[in-house]
């Protein structure tokens, strides 16, 4: 597995990760309508484009596939996290979170956050993060559930996951 920093012109294959994640990954948790609510078939490209370009997300590829991708912003704010239903339980997102937990370190960050779905909740948990706040988001007028989450992080801000709860 390789991760490394997001190549502009693979905006298409992200997207494609993302449809892939909350659809497979996420449907035990949300219902259909949800679900296309949150991640619609049809979008637009172009805002999708300055979304991916201003996240400046990082990508994780196995075999030269994208797998996965997550970005971490200046505030310490996670916006986007996923990781493609095609490779579940192969330790993307832990690989991932290392490599956030590496960079929050590099920038002298001392606080992680993150708007977190049912379906992550439990991952996020396990590398530490604990939920502020429940809340119900409106997408497209359909009503979803998620969680504000954080973790305080360590003075050298090592990354190490919840021994309490278990690992990823």
């Amino acid at each position: 597995m390789l991760i490394r920093d997001f190549i502009s012109g693979e905006e298409t294959e992200l997207r494609r990760v993302f449809m892939s994640s909350v659809h497979t990954l996420a449907c035990d948790f949300y219902t259909k309508e949800q679900l296309n609510a949150w991640a619609p078939a049809a979008y637009d490209q172009e805002k999708w484009i300055s979304k991916i370009a201003a996240l400046r997300p990082f990508v994780a590829t196995i075999g030269g596939r994208v797998a996965g991708y997550a970005d971490l912003q200046e505030s310490g704010y996670i916006d986007h996290f996923f990781v493609s239903g095609d490779f579940p339980g192969r330790g993307i997102g832990s690989a991932l979170m290392q490599h956030i937990h590496e960079v929050a370190a590099k920038r002298g960050l001392l606080q992680l956050s993150a708007h977190v779905s049912l379906s992550a909740e439990t991952f996020f948990t396990k590398h530490g993060f604990l939920i502020d706040e429940r809340q119900t988001l409106a997408v497209m007028g359909i009503p979803i559930g998620n969680s504000r989450m954080s973790k305080a992080l360590l003075a050298n801000n090592s990354f190490k996951p919840n021994p309490l709860r278990g690992s990823a």
